[in-house]
């Protein structure tokens, strides 16, 4: 289990994070999945934390961090995870970038060549044109948002959770209810929704990150298919392709394979 989470105010955004603090190095920063928080990496932490220092961290806007419009994008994250590493004194670290973090950890990886030691993303959209199953792809394109203000955030995150291999723990399930509720689900939307804009931004930039990535596909998911995945894996220079029998949520639905693809990428260097 994940220890006692912290707050800390990082580039005026109070964020919740967890850190294990040793070993030192090397480091590891996990960013959340949506609609899940840092407790998504429960089932892998003790794996992770025996090799390397463990910085799990809700993004702003997800989980329970402090929500901010402009950083509501996955270019602005980028530059947030740029001022997160810093103000960790994470040095050179791993990223583990899942889902929402995707996009925002290449953008970063892009614009500051040398942040990262390595990345691990997938299960992000990233394709262009989009490649996303619903209800995400009515999330990004539904012309009337308007409408997802009366949707209760609380049946979107049993739902989510429900199509999970095996049953989510109840007092994980609770944060993630907490996490997302009241206005804070629709406020999330805003990151997807400007993926049209920004992922074709992104996919001119792929074939100029230098940094290691594996790219990590899941052979069930239906939310963001495996398409996405081989679009990273046909354009990073500098990539290796992992696919998984798991649905989207892969890293709790098969914790033990998707720990072991974050060991590789740590080997590998």
């Amino acid at each position: 289990m994940i220890p006692e989470v912290q707050f800390r105010t990082v580039d005026g955004v109070r964020i919740r994070y967890a850190d294990s603090r040793r070993p030192p190095e090397p480091a590891i920063l996990l960013t959340s999945p949506w609609p899940e928080s840092l407790y998504a990496f429960a089932p892998i932490w003790a794996t992770l934390t025996a090799e390397a220092r463990v910085v799990a961290v809700d993004l702003p806007g997800f989980g329970q961090s402090e929500h901010r419009d402009n950083l509501m994008s996955p270019r602005a994250m980028g530059g947030f995870l740029s001022s997160l590493v810093s103000e960790l004194d994470l040095g050179h670290p791993y990223v583990v970038a899942p889902d929402v973090g995707t996009a925002a950890a290449l953008f970063a990886a892009a614009d500051y060549p040398d942040l990262f030691a390595g990345l691990v993303v997938g299960a992000g959209g990233v394709a262009v044109p989009l490649q996303l199953g619903d209800p995400l792809k009515s999330w990004v394109l539904d012309a009337d948002l308007d409408k997802y203000r009366t949707v209760d955030p609380e049946a979107v995150v049993n739902v989510a959770m429900d199509t999970h291999a095996s049953a989510v723990p109840d007092e994980i399930r609770a944060d993630y209810l907490t996490s997302y509720a009241g206005d804070r689900f629709f406020e999330s939307m805003a990151y997807v929704r400007r993926y049209p804009a920004e992922l074709p931004v992104l996919a001119e930039l792929l074939p100029m990150v230098a940094t290691p990535v594996t790219v990590i596909g899941a052979t069930r998911d239906r939310v963001v298919p495996l398409a996405n995945a081989e679009f990273l894996a046909e354009r990073l220079p500098n990539n290796r392709l992992v696919v998984l029998e798991s649905g989207h949520f892969a890293w709790e639905d098969t914790p033990e394979e998707y720990a072991e693809a974050i060991a590789d990428a740590l080997q590998a260097r």
